[in-house]
């Protein structure tokens, strides 16, 4: 049976057309693998290659840029990958890139992913290794995270252990649980010690304000505790208050007997004495002088019980005891 025109034009368009689409994937296929283009040939070695198989993609800051052409396994711990990237992407790789193994999506093949390095470096050449870094594989995390289930299952039996003992009363810390009386204790003296810091927060903000209140340029009390030459001066005005009173109290023994004598004799002296007038005079100078006498015993004691200057009579009374031993 003789074939008509119209199918021999079909049979001769369908063979064109496979021919066209087999030269295309072909060229397809070459292109994506280099076969045809200009490329050069670089190398990284790795510990573990995790899957990488000859063909799969090379990409440099998430551009394909090349293939893996070979994988040769030099000893039980370093494997290296021959690269064949494309030759216009040379000007842009150096020497200290770094080259990892990643996956391609979540679940497809793997992948060489070259990223570049900060600094200056020189560029690379046909031939070149560069570094590799090697991430945590997912093994890796599988093992990790069977020892954290494993950990987190004992510690967990253990809290469970703790609880119950916690809920039956045993130890100290369910002791402290189940006993309502030591609660309540506890409560109390919580309660106690919030009432004391409450207390001494006060104190302590009345001393603030006190301190706060003295003006260091013009009150004496600031003086006295900040300036050792004021409070010597003041000592030494103490001293001389002293021996002031010692003298006072001498000089009166002196009068009374010029007074006894003066009114036992006679002429102008006797005279002056038994004028009532300036005897009364008298009288009451030597009552003022008394009275001035008392009251200067009477500071001086007063002064002996303060605060700042308590510390010197103290002081001068054991200097006395010394002197008298």
């Amino acid at each position: 049976m003789k074939k008509s025109n119209t199918q021999k034009i079909n049979l001769g368009l369908f063979v064109i057309i496979s021919t066209l689409i087999l030269v295309s994937a072909l060229y397809f296929i070459g292109n994506r693998q280099n076969l045809f283009g200009k490329t050069f040939r670089i190398h990284v070695v790795f510990n573990n290659v995790i899957g990488l198989q000859l063909g799969n993609n090379v990409r440099y800051s998430g551009i394909n840029v090349g293939t893996v052409k070979k994988i040769t396994m030099i000893n039980d711990t370093t494997i290296c990958v021959d690269m064949l990237i494309e030759d216009k992407i040379l000007k842009h790789l150096k020497k200290n890139a770094v080259a990892t193994i990643g996956s391609d999506g979540l679940v497809g093949s793997m992948i060489i992913n070259i990223t570049p390095n900060k600094g200056t470096s020189k560029q690379l050449i046909d031939g070149d290794t560069i570094s590799s870094y090697s991430r945590i594989s997912t093994d890796d995390m599988l093992t990790t995270l069977n020892n954290t289930n494993e950990n987190a299952a004992i510690l967990t039996a253990d809290l469970l252990k703790i609880t119950t003992a916690i809920n039956r009363g045993e130890g100290t810390l369910g002791l402290l649980i189940n006993d309502t009386e030591m609660a309540s204790d506890f409560k109390q003296t919580i309660l106690h010690l919030k009432t004391a810091s409450s207390g001494a927060s006060k104190t302590i903000d009345e001393l603030n304000k006190i301190i706060a209140s003295i003006k260091y340029d013009k009150s004496v009390a600031a003086v006295l505790l900040s300036d050792s030459i004021y409070a010597d001066k003041m000592k030494s005005v103490i001293t001389n208050l002293e021996k002031s009173s010692i003298e006072i109290d001498t000089v009166l023994t002196n009068i009374n007997e010029v007074v006894l004598g003066i009114q036992k004799g006679k002429g102008s002296l006797n005279y002056m004495i038994n004028d009532t007038i300036l005897i009364k005079d008298i009288d009451d100078i030597v009552k003022n002088i008394k009275e001035g006498s008392i009251r200067l015993n009477e500071d001086l004691e007063a002064l002996k019980h303060n605060i700042f200057f308590r510390g010197y009579f103290k002081k001068l009374e054991k200097q006395k005891k010394e002197r008298k031993k």
